[in-house]
Order: C-alpha cells, then structure tokens, then sequence
C-alpha cells in the first residue's frame, strides 16, 4: 500500500542500514502484516509531532501496531542504549534521538 510521504521520513537507503537491527528485535512467529519501514516512519513521525498514538495519520501503519514496536525497540537494556536510540544513533538521527531522550525523562 502507498503511503503520504512525511518531513520526517529517511530515505529507503538511510532505512536499509538499519532495517536488521529492528529486525532483529523481533522474534520471527509470523510474516509481518504490515513494512517496516512504515513503522519506523511513524515512530519518527511520533518522535518529531508528539500527541497521542491514536493521532498518528491513517497513512501510517495502525498505532497500537507501531505503538508496539516502538515498546520493543525502547525497552531498557541494562548499561547500555535502547535499540531505538542505537539505531537513531546510527542513522544519524540527532533531533529524533534527543525527543526520545526527552520523552524518557518524562516517563
């Protein structure tokens, strides 16, 4: 399905240099119903616009889908960075990195 491009969504190559440490996050039970890639782009989105889940854009996967994901991938791991925050690191995503940084303070 074609989506809405948004401001905050990297390129298909920015992506695809991250995509196997997202993959990795996930125990493989099933195909995915929904791209990747899509995901990120709405946790991106949500990093950057803030608000609720459910005001995530219908172009985006459905939020309690990325919402999940977004759970997966900030989960704290003991001394060292979230996947998330590995992978915005990586991918050269400082505004994004320091709005999940300032999200956790809050929690």
């Amino acid at each position: 399905m074609s989506r809405q491009g948004f401001a905050t969504d990297p390129s298909r190559e920015q992506f695809e240099a991250v995509r196997n440490m997202l993959e990795g996050a996930r125990k493989k039970t099933r195909p995915r119903k929904h791209d990747l890639y899509d995901v990120y782009c709405a946790v991106l989105y949500f990093l950057d616009k803030g608000g609720a889940w459910r005001s995530l854009p219908r172009d985006f996967p459905p939020w309690r889908t990325v919402h999940e994901y977004f759970t997966q991938w900030t989960m704290a791991r003991e001394g060292t960075p979230s996947l998330l925050e590995q992978v915005l690191e990586r991918s050269g995503q400082q505004r994004a990195l320091a709005q999940l940084r300032a999200l956790q303070e809050k929690r």
